[in-house]
């Protein structure tokens, strides 16, 4: 099986190198690396559109090669996809390790789980893979410390089983695993988020220039069961399915019964 690496945090992050190095090892799995030349959290779906893109040959420790970009992750899979590296058809994308959960409503804002989600819309699963850290936090706050042992081993034996049990069409794996040893392993929905944000002037500057900080801290609803942010909380590891169909499908015959087409007739 031929599998792109990406991420979000930067072709050095050692949450790519520690999942690389449990890929590389399983049997029958041909891996490529693709990622940014540096951090590009938060970026979603973002891509390059109004400039060419650089890509460098990097090298890592036991010799083999992977290529990194000035771009986006997202525009890291379509560079595998449309033929950077010759003789490589990618049959399976996973993103990660991010250095951080990508949980509930956050994963909207995540380019880890931006990478995945671009394998899906061209035709091929994907698993995105977020770390808690140590200070196992909730939100999209980092602590200092992480340690990727348990989530690279797992996401390696995850890809290594996807042939018996393969995904659906259209879905990737949004996989979190918390920042001390797992409890267990929970196939969650997503969870909702609480935000604590407020506009908190920071400092003034001349000329009316002000620095404010506008994001504080997130928790999820104490009532919901079953989602990721639970099963984070719980310290198990949590297995999403996720899918791009954003149609609302019962407000089509809302609309439709609306009428929209009269919008086009001239009032007088």
């Amino acid at each position: 099986m031929q599998v792109l690496l990406t991420n979000d945090d930067g072709i050095e992050a050692e949450g790519l190198r520690a999942l690389r190095r449990a890929l590389v090892s399983l049997p029958g799995v041909e891996l490529a690396v693709v990622a940014p030349d540096g951090n590009r959290s938060a970026m979603a779906r973002s891509i390059t559109t109004r400039r060419p893109l650089w890509v460098e040959q990097v090298t890592f420790g036991d010799g083999s090669v992977g290529y990194a970009t000035d771009g986006t992750p997202v525009d890291c899979v379509r560079l595998a996809r449309l033929g950077l590296i010759e003789g490589f058809d990618a049959e399976l994308v996973v993103s990660g390790i991010n250095h951080g959960s990508n949980l509930g409503d956050d994963i909207t804002y995540s380019g880890t789980v931006a990478a995945a989600l671009e394998a899906v819309v061209l035709g091929l699963p994907g698993i995105a893979v977020s770390q808690q850290s140590s200070a196992l936090e909730l939100d999209f706050r980092q602590g200092a410390a992480f340690d990727f042992t348990v989530a690279a081993a797992f996401t390696a034996r995850l890809v290594g089983e996807l042939e018996s049990m393969p995904l659906p069409s259209g879905t990737l794996l949004n996989v979190n695993v918390p920042g001390t040893e797992p409890e267990g392993v929970q196939v969650a929905r997503l969870g909702k988020r609480v935000y604590r944000d407020e506009l908190a002037l920071i400092e003034e500057g001349a000329a009316g220039r002000r620095l404010y900080r506008i994001y504080g801290e997130a928790d999820y609803e104490p009532g919901e069961l079953d989602t990721d942010l639970v099963a984070i909380a719980q310290r198990k590891i949590a297995v999403t399915p996720l899918h791009f169909a954003l149609t609302h499908d019962e407000s089509l015959e809302v609309l439709a019964r609306h009428d929209l087409e009269r919008l086009l007739k001239d009032p007088a």
